[in-house]
């Protein structure tokens, strides 16, 4: 096994490869406006790094969201054009499940990360395997009662304290937790869904108002 994990939902641009036993390179780096152009270098990097080629590749992983429409798209693209040019499957896995797994505490906790526009996408899990909520995106004011005493990790928990007092890092997702993830649902004989992305709510970009199409005549 040869998993190539990458994740663009949150401002890390992150990649990791596993092979099977644990992370063999990885690299993140945060900067929420240069999805498209830090990608493929990083790839580059973590596959230099561990001295082999993308063709050596048998799975990729892909952070499937919720995350803003412009930053997701770019990961997903990149690992379904991989997926099709090398032959192998492409997995989709929630990028807050990969950071529950990072944070890898035993009780009840949230995830939460930054939504913009005053808002987190969220979700409640047992433990950092188990997800008891399906991800939702709200105002943290009105999900206070629905956290109230739990641990909370993720950037979207950092910025709103007052919902979220028991916050702490990890702050972003990282490949190298998903690609964790992936292989040990993998290797248990799970099914991992396809790498749909997790849109929810429109993007931020929209049609001017009074906008006219003009077509030749």
């Amino acid at each position: 096994m040869l998993l190539l994990a990458l994740d663009t939902a949150t401002p890390a641009v992150t990649v990791a490869l596993h092979d099977g036993r644990d992370v063999i390179a990885s690299s993140s780096q945060v900067d929420a406006r240069r999805h498209g152009e830090l990608l493929l270098p990083a790839i580059d990097r973590v596959l230099a790094e561990a001295g082999l080629k993308l063709d050596a590749l048998t799975g990729i992983v892909a952070g499937i969201g919720p995350g803003p429409y412009t930053g997701l798209r770019v990961g997903l693209m990149t690992a379904e054009t991989f997926g099709l040019a090398l032959g192998v499957p492409v997995h989709g896995v929630c990028t807050l499940d990969g950071i529950a797994y990072a944070a890898d505490l035993e009780g009840p906790f949230v995830v939460a990360t930054d939504a913009r526009r005053k808002e987190v996408y969220w979700a409640r899990y047992a433990d950092s395997r188990t997800r008891v909520t399906d991800p939702a995106v709200d105002r943290p004011a009105d999900i206070a009662g629905q956290v109230a005493g739990l641990p909370a990790v993720g950037a979207g928990a950092l910025l709103y304290p007052d919902t979220f007092p028991q916050a702490h890092e990890p702050e972003h997702v990282s490949a190298a937790a998903l690609a964790r993830l992936a292989a040990e649902k993998l290797a248990a004989g799970a099914e991992l869904p396809a790498p749909r992305p997790l849109y929810l709510r429109r993007p931020d970009a929209q049609v001017p108002k009074n906008y006219k199409v003009v077509t030749p005549k």
